[in-house]
């Protein structure tokens, strides 16, 4: 064979495989990149993606064969929210346990004067005690639910926790509308006595006079603090109970991901809610002295009022017809 054969044959073979190459390449490109190995690759990549198809089941959702949401919602409540209902609370509690460490209780800096003063009606504090103790249910079969497997099943066995959390379920469920009038209530009759103003930030500042700064802030019948946790449990109770009662009654047309989205917030709205309610109980019990004693008999000593709440106590001692300074004066 002649060179000049043998470079024509060389540039034959050689413009033969381009061509294989460039029409391999095109097959490939208006076959959209499907795997020639596995013919019923598009049909899965489109069962994943969840584009609807045709069924005579009139029933939501059943037009996608799989529907990927569900597996997001539970990667995100048995990850982030199991991870993040541990860790708030915890460190909540061990900031309100330094609190007291360091500040320990506010007591009263005078002797009680034996003289009480009403604070709180019966009917105040019968609206209270019903919505706290249906608050701590919710608490308690909330986090249950949410927990119960890695915090409870260890300790008691699948048999004891299964009964249990089905208790917790149905106890949750009935309660949830119940607690959602108590604070509807509770909001109303309290909300002429929670209007901010100027001076609750100052009590917020220091605290209330806890920490040892004077003269103490004043005070009218509602502290700074108190509005605070008044008006979130107003923003938290209107969260927790719209996604409560959309996942209480499914009978709205709810679609799946209104489902899922409405329990990882209230997940975790309620997670919130609980770890403030802790600096609320301490507020009410070790925190001052006095505040629990209000709440339980509905009465408090005037040196505690005039301590606390200042204004307040002057509001009172008009009212009765008296001068505040007098007053003070006799239990000196």
């Amino acid at each position: 064979m002649t060179t000049h054969n043998k470079k024509r044959t060389v540039s034959v073979l050689t413009l033969g495989m381009l061509l294989l190459f460039l029409v391999s390449w095109m097959t490939y490109w208006q076959a959209g990149g499907v795997d020639i190995s596995n013919p019923r690759a598009n049909f899965w990549r489109v069962v994943r993606e969840g584009i609807p198809a045709y069924t005579s089941t009139p029933a939501q959702g059943h037009t996608v064969l799989i529907i990927n949401g569900g597996e997001n919602w539970r990667e995100i409540r048995n990850g982030l929210l199991m991870r993040f209902s541990q860790w708030v609370p915890g460190l909540v509690l061990a900031a309100i346990a330094l609190l007291y460490l360091l500040v320990g209780q506010d007591k009263l800096e005078k002797p009680r004067s034996g003289v009480t003063i009403e604070r709180y009606t019966f009917g105040e504090r019968f609206l209270h005690w019903y919505t706290a103790v249906l608050f701590i249910i919710m608490a308690l079969t909330g986090l249950s639910l949410l927990l119960g497997r890695i915090a409870l099943i260890p300790i008691f066995g699948h048999p004891v926790v299964s009964g249990y959390l089905q208790a917790s379920k149905v106890l949750h469920n009935y309660c949830g509308p119940l607690l959602l009038v108590g604070i509807f209530l509770e909001f109303v009759i309290w909300l002429r006595y929670n209007i901010p103003k100027k001076i609750d930030l100052q009590w917020i500042i220091k605290l209330g006079g806890m920490t040892g700064s004077r003269p103490r802030p004043h005070a009218e019948k509602i502290n700074g603090g108190e509005k605070a946790w008044y008006w979130l449990v107003f923003l938290f109770g209107i969260a927790v109970g719209i996604t409560g009662v959309l996942l209480d009654f499914p009978i709205w047309g709810q679609t799946r991901f209104t489902m899922q989205l409405s329990h990882a917030i209230h997940a975790t709205v309620a997670i919130l809610f609980v770890s403030v309610l802790f600096g609320h109980i301490y507020m009410g019990t070790l925190g001052i002295e006095g505040v629990f004693e209000s709440m339980w008999t509905g009465y408090v000593d005037t040196v505690w009022a005039q301590q606390n709440h200042d204004l307040w106590y002057e509001e009172k001692m008009r009212e009765e017809g008296e001068k505040p300074a007098a007053v003070a004066a006799q239990h000196e």
